[in-house]
């Protein structure tokens, strides 16, 4: 397919799977695995915006990830804290917005100082945006927007009637774009509760490779299988194709 009549997803979601078992196939600590990760995400944020992608939103730690080993989640924590302020400054540099979905609960002092840190300092960029789902949940995004709902109805900012999708979606942790395209490393067929309601219409893409050797090349197969899609939103294409 010409590259230059390439549809390129404006909002692009990657749950960021399999670092854990690439690195025991290699014989390493799961630490080291989440540690290349880390090295591969900034790799494929900066390829993925050179393609035209506007928006990513990347699921790096889940609510749940908690209930992994106090070394794993640790050394997640760790390596958030202690590598990302140097990393922002590069995305702030590149006129890149930063911004954070998730719950603080659980979350250490230094992870939430970092957190508030790259989000001052890129609030005002106006370019490509990254949404970094950490310690976040679908199914906890949503309540918590029905609750914030709940007080400004109670307060009398909103009228229940008001309430529609457009609405809802503004109480979301970030009031950004649907999905459009999702991307799972790893070969797992599940979404894991992530961006459950921002889902809705977005197509899906389930690469066998580990997040860790997720490459360039893969990441633009990955475009070329999302060319490939007919996206009706609940209509029909009345030029026969997959109708």
């Amino acid at each position: 397919m010409d590259e230059e009549n390439l549809i390129i997803p404006k909002h692009v979601g990657i749950i960021v799977d399999g670092n854990g078992r690439w690195a025991t196939r290699k014989g390493l600590s799961r630490s080291m695995g989440h540690k290349a990760g880390f090295e591969n995400l900034k790799k494929i944020c900066d390829y993925a915006f050179t393609k035209g992608i506007e928006v990513l939103s990347l699921y790096v730690f889940s609510t749940e990830n908690f209930k992994r080993s106090e070394e794993e989640v640790s050394f997640i924590m760790d390596l958030f804290a202690k590598n990302f302020r140097k990393d922002a400054i590069k995305f702030n540099k590149k006129n890149i917005k930063i911004v954070f979905s998730g719950r603080r609960e659980q979350l250490r002092k230094d992870v939430i100082d970092t957190i508030d840190y790259v989000t001052e300092l890129t609030k005002n960029n106006t370019g490509n945006i990254i949404n970094f789902c950490f310690n976040y949940g679908g199914q906890t995004e949503i309540v918590d927007a029905t609750k914030k709902i709940i007080d400004d109805v109670n307060k009398g900012i909103i009228n229940k009637d008001d309430i529609n999708v457009e609405t809802f979606s503004k109480y979301l942790y970030q009031d950004l774009p649907q999905l459009d395209f999702l991307i799972r490393t790893s070969g797992e067929y599940r979404v894991s509760n992530f961006m459950l309601w921002q889902l809705s219409y977005a197509e899906m893409y389930f690469p066998l490779v580990c997040f860790p050797d997720f490459s360039k090349k893969d990441f633009d197969e990955a475009i070329l299988k999302y060319n490939k899609r007919d996206r009706r939103f609940g209509g029909i294409n009345y030029e026969g194709k997959n109708n």
